[in-house]
């Protein structure tokens, strides 16, 4: 039996996504992300209205991207995604659907 040490960058068909990143969307269009970021508004002012901030920024943020057909800044979506999940209480409805977000993101 031997043991293989590689020390490099893998690439190859099976990783996508920047960095050998496996990013797999289903699907989900920039509709679809706006749908999330709305309930994730709306379940996060019932949760906990302090981080309702954030999560109104990162709609307006999609909001804007999409009038302007411009891509959304994946940065500031990460940051408040970040912020969210952070504050939010584990196993919650809004950490639930912040993660579900990032995903349909790929952030």
């Amino acid at each position: 039996m031997s043991t293989y040490n590689f020390h490099g960058n893998i690439s190859g068909p099976g990783n996508y996504g920047d960095n050998g990143k496996i990013v797999v969307h289903h699907g989900q269009s920039p509709a679809e992300a706006l749908r999330l970021a709305g309930d994730l508004v709306r379940q996060l002012r019932a949760e906990s209205p302090a981080l309702a901030g954030e999560a109104e920024l990162l709609r307006g943020e999609l909001v804007r991207a999409d009038e302007e057909g411009r891509p959304a800044d994946r940065g500031r979506l990460r940051e408040w995604l970040e912020l969210i999940t952070t504050g939010a209480a584990a196993g919650s409805g809004s950490f639930t659907l912040a993660q579900e977000l990032g995903r349909a993101l790929g952030v």
